[in-house]
């Protein structure tokens, strides 16, 4: 158990200077969604070692799963019972807390990925309803409401009923074809459920929130993915138009409810990065990287899976 132990260990340590790594990297802007899977694989395995390691601290040498023979331990306690005495003294209380404190982490994890949904569906829920009130259907913005408000903001509330959301200021700041580039951008986000990626990391947050590396995963994420929204957009509108169109509302500050994707969604410093990247683009990574990344996240997450579920 003791090598499990340690391996598990090792990727849960290095997976923190690992995300502030890739939180200062300057490749993921040349592939989104590659940079995007290699943070979901980081917090993944994360939260899979850093539960196997405490479990597996308490499991004692038993040559099984550590989720085994930590479920194994859990229910011996549970039951008040054991195939001999119970074991006494500070070793048998640390080992007893080791796994206690493994099960506490994941159910920690779990309810704040619960939690976190909840706010997130009910945010949605009280914005449906608003829009259901005060926004209407406009030409202009064929498939998106229009909401009567001066300020600049456009936005999309995802779910199973997903709305566009465009304010009338925004109409007047942006041409057609702006308008149409970042409608474009909002179907993105939509069509590859951005909000579901991005759930876990604010979720993560949720439960950190004394962390840098949790702020630094969720804002990278945030930006990753308006990037590969834009990436998207682009297959159907010149750059040219989508970066003017950031520029204007994203000069303009807009606010966006909670729960919500907005066009400018990051803040001003990352809308200056996405117009730039925009403008100049950098070749996308090579095959033989894209490999690498994509071989880096499998292996995040193997690992711990199998030291979890398969004896050795």
């Amino acid at each position: 158990m003791l090598p499990a132990v340690l391996i598990l260990t090792a990727v849960a340590a290095g997976s923190i200077p690992a995300a502030s790594a890739l939180a200062s990297a300057r490749w993921p802007g040349r592939s989104p969604a590659a940079a995007i899977l290699l943070w979901q694989a980081l917090g993944l395995g994360w939260g899979l070692a850093a539960v196997g390691a405490l479990a597996g601290l308490g499991a004692g040498r038993r040559h099984a799963a550590v989720a085994r023979a930590a479920l194994a331990v859990a229910a011996r306690v549970v039951r008040g019972a054991a195939l001999g005495p119970r074991p006494s003294g500070l070793l048998a209380d640390l080992r007893l807390a080791s796994v206690a404190a493994g099960l506490l982490l994941l159910m920690l994890l779990c309810w704040v990925l619960v939690a976190a949904s909840a706010v997130v569906l009910r945010a949605r829920r009280r914005q449906r309803d608003l829009l259901s009130l005060l926004a209407h259907g406009d030409p202009k913005v064929p498939g998106a409401l229009v909401v009567d408000h001066p300020a600049a903001a456009a936005y999309c509330v995802p779910g199973l009923r997903s709305r566009i959301v465009i304010s009338a200021g925004t109409l007047e700041l942006l041409d057609q074809a702006e308008l149409a580039a970042v409608l474009a951008h909002e179907r993105a986000h939509l069509r590859e459920r951005h909000d579901l990626v991005l759930l876990p990391f604010t979720a993560l947050l949720r439960a950190f929130r004394w962390s840098a590396v949790a702020r630094r995963a969720e804002g990278a994420v945030a930006l990753l993915l308006e990037m590969l929204a834009d990436d998207h957009a682009l297959r159907h509108r010149p750059a040219s138009q989508l970066a003017t169109a950031l520029m204007r509302v994203g000069a303009a500050g807009s606010q966006v409810p909670s729960g919500a994707l907005a066009a400018d969604g990051a803040g001003g410093g990352e809308v200056a990065v996405r117009v730039a990247r925009l403008l100049r683009p950098a070749p996308g990574l090579s095959a033989p990287a894209i490999t690498l990344v994509c071989g880096a996240a499998v292996l995040l997450v193997a690992v711990p899976v199998a030291f979890l579920f398969i004896s050795f």
